[in-house]
């Protein structure tokens, strides 16, 4: 009887898991969605951008002479990581921990060695573990749950004045990039200092006329496009978060359902051994009062 009373009672705890995991399986598949949404509205907006900001530096010889375009030997660092608050998400965060401990070890040893990299958190979990190796500049965790634009752009803003001053010189995001529900693509993407994208996009038209100039315009667009290149990652990160999210409660569901089943048929062969020796001794007890 003790065997089937423990039997029992793991079938019932794993019944309460296995509710919880359900359950936010499904919160989770809501999320994604409005998630998938804002990423995929915002993605074309964001490309655009690009591709008229590779339109404009083929029509302009000063864009290298820009501030922000300006290639310096990388002494003070700064990485932008963004992770999620909770766990949950199978190797979700991980993943990105991981990418940033080999990028500091493979590319920017010498500058945390001198002290000279920091790191900017959005995102509970990448904090608490990164925190503990790298100085932290500034962490917020409230973006994750809420993301607003004006609040990515003033962290936006925050990187190019440094990089403007000097007190940066090369600034990079990690983040997982949303592929679909199931899949997501952790990636370091340049940040500061800009790329020329005239040299990546061949295919630039600039047959048209522009005023007041080509050098205007971009003054006026690089910032936006910044912005909105940050605000692209931070919704993709969320996306990716719901999704692996999801996708690891569907496993755990699936586990707690198999192992259910393990249980249940365990439990129905030791209740059936069970009442097979109490006949037993039942039969034995009547022959011998018979005897």
């Amino acid at each position: 009887m003790g065997n089937l009373k423990e039997i029992r009672t793991r079938i019932s705890s794993i019944e309460s898991t296995q509710k919880i995991t359900s359950s936010m399986k499904l919160v989770s598949a809501a999320k994604l969605r409005r998630a998938q949404s804002s990423i995929l509205y915002l993605r074309p907006y964001s490309e655009k951008l690009n591709e008229i900001l590779a339109d404009l530096s083929t029509a302009t010889a000063s864009m290298e002479e820009m501030p922000l375009f300006e290639q310096r030997t990388p002494e003070k660092v700064v990485i932008v990581v963004i992770t999620s608050n909770k766990g949950l998400c199978g190797a979700f965060n991980a993943n990105i921990v991981k990418t940033v401990n080999h990028l500091v070890e493979e590319k920017y040893a010498e500058q945390h060695k001198a002290g000279n990299l920091q790191l900017i958190c959005l995102g509970k979990k990448g904090r608490e573990q990164l925190s503990r190796l790298y100085p932290v500049m500034q962490s917020n965790e409230e973006l994750i749950d809420k993301p607003e634009f004006s609040e990515v752009s003033a962290i936006c803003d925050q990187l190019t004045q440094g990089f403007l001053k000097g007190e940066i010189d090369k600034v990079d995001i990690v983040y997982n990039q949303f592929l679909n529900a199931a899949t997501q693509k952790v990636t370091v993407e340049p940040f500061l200092p800009i790329t020329n994208l005239a040299q990546e996009n061949t295919t630039a038209n600039n047959d048209y006329i522009i005023e007041p100039s080509p050098q205007e315009v971009l003054e006026e667009l690089i910032p936006k496009i910044m912005r909105t290149q940050l605000y692209k990652t931070l919704c993709d990160s969320i996306a990716s978060e719901h999704g692996a999210r999801m996708i690891s409660m569907t496993k755990a569901t699936d586990n707690a359902t198999e192992i259910l089943r393990d249980l249940r048929l365990k439990y129905n062969n030791a209740r059936q051994s069970s009442i097979t020796n109490e006949l037993i001794e039942i039969v034995s007890g009547a022959e011998a009062l018979k005897g």
